[in-house]
């Protein structure tokens, strides 16, 4: 059987509760067509980068699949019918990734912070010794304003 990972995205106006529910179902589909769920995470409500059918956030979930090309195809029908997942997406990979995937070590990285203050970049000048316009041998000098020949024209 092949292997397989697959994220779905539930609107924001579902609560978790559903979502869980929708993941619950989405289990005993496979597990009825011959293949099984490895692994579940949900990632939470998230802001996208666009709309999507009027929504700003959605609630996504990961899960690696291990089933026959039949049960993904049957999975795949039953969430376009479902009115209450904006998006998926299955992708067949090589080999299921172990541990947290890297949505979910991104939001523990950023709980830790181990990198401390950012120091000064040395790649660009401080604001005091930016150097003048006029200075700079790609720009041409400003020319003064002359504000009695602009309103007389």
């Amino acid at each position: 059987m092949a292997l397989y990972e697959h994220i779905y995205l539930a609107r924001q106006d579902v609560t978790q509760q559903q979502v869980e529910a929708l993941t619950e179902q989405l289990k005993l589909k496979i597990a009825s067509l011959g293949g099984a769920v490895t692994k579940v995470e949900p990632w939470g409500l998230k802001s996208l980068a666009f709309r999507v059918k009027k929504n700003r956030k959605a609630h996504f979930t990961l899960l690696n699949i291990v089933a026959p090309s039949e049960a993904v195809v049957e999975l795949e029908r039953t969430l376009s019918l479902n009115e209450d997942v904006l998006r998926f997406l299955t992708i067949r990979v090589d080999e299921h990734e172990a541990g947290p995937s890297a949505m979910l070590r991104k939001r523990d990285d950023a709980d830790r912070d181990e990198r401390g203050p950012r120091g000064p970049r040395g790649d660009r000048p401080d604001r005091g010794d930016r150097p003048d316009r006029g200075d700079r041998p790609d720009r041409p000098p400003r020319r003064p304003r002359d504000d009695v020949t602009a309103g007389a024209i």
